[in-house]
């Protein structure tokens, strides 16, 4: 399996070249050159397996034999979900009037991010004891990036992690668990702005090329394919956990609802159903509505200034990831997808062409959720089933509330990204009463370590100086 730039100037790369990049050298963002499509009997044959056996079988997919041997991919697997606390790692939880949420947040900092992160940490230090080389991750967070990834790699010797999250509007707990890693290799900065500014010295630092290769810089946000590929796994179990009957072809649809940011996940569900799942994607987004735009009308724009809202980690305007969706519906079209991406981060507004709009449209199902529906989703999922979801959940569940009448002979799952745990300020203003953890009740008795970056300081330079005096003083050297 080769790996090309979805902006046409980058490819050639194995899995390995891929894992260690951040966006391609043309800007582009990392695909498999082909999608593979999988027949019904092995659909079949995959019903029956586990969260984690499906992980595998995808992995080994993506990822040749000649890097990982397909042992040592599953012991890498079984060694990332150690940790989790469901034996099943994921569970789909069924509850009343048809609702079915796919529960991905019982892993160390209770959000899905620590599904596709807790592989992509065990496939980076495969690769870094084999090569005896160490690597700087930049990574921007909206909410649980940040320490989905400080949890897969704290206190390895090979690895510096250098974290920017957008003071304040990240919920209290998923602040303290970044600051409270007191680690040597754990670097957190807080910067006065949203989730798209803090996008822009990591892209700066990337582009420059000869910092980035002298210092090994790779990202583990979802612009690195290894996120992407873990990813497509929940679809599939949702699938199967769902569907009716896989006994006969052909095989029944299942209506799978993502509550959508940056997009990473919304793309694994697009390759899955390319593979030949029979799915049907819903997007739901909050009163950021740049995708729900996109599909309906072609507007692939910035409206204003971004929106804080209860979802924070979907306050997103410039949902990067939607490069790899146009690429992967155009046809691979890399000319196109180059000149929409250009013309976008130039002038902040395109106008799709009309033939890729029309691919969106009927691949995906949008909707967008306003704070009111999404307390109100809280409030009612509660009522019914004394179920606590979390304000990004409760953006896929306020969908299936409001479309429980349609297509009644089509099952339906809302994916849950994260545990109401982590947002206890939101729960409250639901007038619910929260849940407790003795894990995230203790970080507010530690210690935190972190950076301010103000605004009208160039926080591409200061990160610059920053990485610069850690790498001088590392007394390990890597050759």
């Amino acid at each position: 399996m080769q790996y090309v730039s979805t902006r046409g100037a980058a490819g050639g790369l194995d899995f390995e070249g891929a894992l260690f990049s951040g966006y391609a050298v043309d800007g582009g963002l990392f695909m498999p050159e082909t999608v593979p499509v999988l027949d019904c009997l092995t659909l079949q044959k995959w019903s029956t397996f586990s969260y984690p056996d499906l992980v595998k079988q995808l992995c080994s997919i993506f990822i040749s034999d000649e890097l990982i041997s397909k042992v040592e991919l599953n012991d890498l697997i079984d060694r990332a979900f150690s940790r989790f606390r469901h034996k099943d790692v994921v569970h789909l939880s069924r509850l009343k009037n048809g609702l079915n949420v796919l529960e991905l947040w019982h892993g160390v900092t209770y959000a899905f991010k620590d599904l596709s992160l807790s592989c992509t940490g065990q496939f980076l230090q495969y690769f870094l004891k084999k090569r005896k080389r160490h690597v700087t991750i930049l990574v921007g967070t909206s909410g649980d990036t940040g320490s989905s990834a400080i949890e897969s790699v704290r206190g390895e010797k090979n690895m510096d992690i250098f974290v920017l999250l957008p003071s304040g509007l990240c919920s209290q707990v998923q602040e303290l668990q970044m600051t409270t890693v007191i680690e040597e290799n754990v670097h957190v900065f807080l910067a006065d702005g949203n989730n798209d500014e803090i996008d822009q010295p990591l892209k700066e630092l990337f582009a420059d090329e000869d910092f980035a290769r002298r210092h090994n810089l790779i990202s583990l946000n979802s612009i690195n394919w290894s996120r992407i590929v873990v990813q497509i796994a929940h679809y599939f179990y949702a699938y199967f956990q769902c569907a009716p009957s896989v006994d006969k072809a052909p095989l029944p649809a299942v209506e799978i609802v993502v509550p959508t940011g940056g997009g990473g996940n919304l793309t694994a569900g697009c390759i899955a159903k390319k593979m030949g799942l029979p799915i049907e994607l819903v997007a739901v987004v909050n009163s950021n509505d740049v995708v729900h735009r996109i599909v309906q009308h072609g507007d692939f724009s910035v409206s204003g200034s971004g929106r804080a809202t209860l979802a924070s980690a979907m306050d997103i305007q410039e949902p990067y990831n939607i490069e790899r969706i146009f690429w992967l519906l155009s046809g691979s079209d890399s000319n196109l997808v180059k000149s929409l991406m250009e013309e976008f981060y130039t002038t902040k507004k395109v106008k799709l062409p009309d033939q890729l709009q029309k691919e969106l449209s009927e691949v995906l199902t949008t909707s967008s959720i306003s704070d009111e529906e999404i307390l109100q989703t809280m409030k009612d999922c509660w009522e019914e089933n004394q179920y606590l979801l979390c304000p990004h959940s409760a953006v896929a569940v306020s969908y299936h509330y409001k479309h429980s009448s349609c297509h009644p002979s089509k099952p339906r799952c809302c994916l849950a990204p994260a545990s109401a745990v982590k947002f206890k300020d939101v729960v409250l203003k639901a007038h619910l009463t929260p849940e407790v953890s003795p894990e995230i009740n203790a970080l507010n008795d530690m210690a935190t370590r972190s950076r301010t970056l103000s605004r009208g300081e160039d926080w591409a330079e200061l990160l610059r100086q920053q990485i610069e005096a850690v790498t001088k003083e590392r007394s390990l050297v890597f050759n």
